[in-house]
């Protein structure tokens, strides 16, 4: 029997061009003005995003670009590990399985419209799309499915599609992560967080029909309605890690990063650290599992701006536990992720 001829996209969030102050103000607006990432009413949307944010943000976030690509030797590093991830998966799948694995970004380079029109020209018998995001969040998962959806639906020719919409409990992902952890020596640190990005408390209350996510037990459970629910499948990732690990629950925190107001997902990361410091807290090891490459939330803002602020009240050092990046485990699971949905 011939083997389906099978495309598999992988996107993952996107980068800017080059920390140019000029390719970053492109792909703020680009990201920002995503109505599932701000989901407030279009023009005020482009009038807060254009007029306000990036102009304004644009300076600051060029320079923490520019550390963030001299880390990674004068690319980003987010790039670079995607690149190697979709290299090495391809090199799971021999020429008879007839699969070709594809790379793009929901926010600028490769974009999703260029590396979907080479993959209409292929004309596969089928696709199977994978956002890089463990947890299913509206504004990662849902707008890399909305947008890739967008432009197939334009097509004459619509093949078979089928889209992974979360992995947070694939063994090969949760593996990377034990394995990346065990690099480190526990007993060499005061206290251990699970940091994620954080959302708007709107964004996780909308996954409900009639309620709220505070009416749920996401911090213990995931139900059969919150299976959806960003901030359950968070919690349920770090049980899983934590579990291989032989971690108990008062061993660590469960917390969420890059807020912009009060009204986000908590605990606030920074909160935590900065509470730690003043407590006579000195080394703290840090997660970041709603990453799979390495990135500015991850190399930055913890690696660099938490570990500071821990210093900055009492503490002496934060150190993060690298993501699962290009590391075998996670190759596993990717390849797991296609080959469960390729044809016996």
């Amino acid at each position: 029997m011939t083997a389906k001829k099978t495309g598999v996209l992988l996107i993952q969030l996107g980068t800017p061009d080059s920390p140019s102050r000029g390719d970053v103000a492109r792909y703020l607006r680009e990201f920002l003005t995503d109505p599932r990432v701000i989901d407030i009413p279009f023009v005020a949307r482009q009038l807060l995003v254009r007029g306000i944010i990036v102009p304004f943000r644009a300076p600051k976030s060029a320079k923490i670009y520019k550390e963030l690509w001299e880390l990674g030797n004068g690319v980003s590093p987010l790039m670079t590990y995607t690149e190697a991830v979709k290299k090495l998966v391809q090199e799971r799948f021999d020429a008879s399985e007839d699969v070709t694995v594809e790379l793009a970004m929901r926010y600028q380079n490769p974009s999703l419209e260029s590396v979907l029109e080479r993959m209409r020209k292929a004309h596969y018998d089928q696709l199977i799309i994978i956002p890089l995001f463990p947890q299913y969040a509206s504004a990662s998962t849902g707008s890399a499915m909305d947008k890739a959806m967008d432009i197939i639906r334009k097509w004459w020719v619509i093949p078979e599609v089928k889209i992974v919409s979360q992995f947070y409990d694939n063994e090969g992902y949760i593996d990377s992560i034990v394995a990346r952890a065990k690099e480190f020596n526990f007993d060499d640190y005061d206290k251990i967080m699970f940091s994620y990005h954080g959302l708007p408390e709107r964004h996780v209350d909308k996954v409900y029909d009639d309620n709220l996510c505070a009416d749920h037990n996401c911090e213990h459970e995931v139900s059969e309605d919150a299976k959806f629910c960003y901030k359950a499948t968070c919690y349920a990732t770090t049980r899983l890690i934590a579990a291989k690990l032989g971690l108990s629950e008062d061993q660590y925190v469960v917390s969420f990063q890059s807020r912009l107001n009060q009204k986000w997902i908590q605990p606030f990361s920074d909160d935590i650290i900065r509470q730690w410091g003043k407590d006579g807290v000195k080394k703290v090891l840090a997660f970041s599992p709603a990453f799979v490459a390495d990135c500015l939330e991850t190399l930055i803002e913890i690696g660099d701006e938490y570990n500071e602020l821990l210093i900055e009240h009492g503490g002496e050092s934060v150190q993060l536990v690298p993501s699962s990046n290009d590391h075998p485990r996670f190759i596993d699971c990717v390849e797991d992720l296609i080959r469960q949905r390729l044809p016996m």
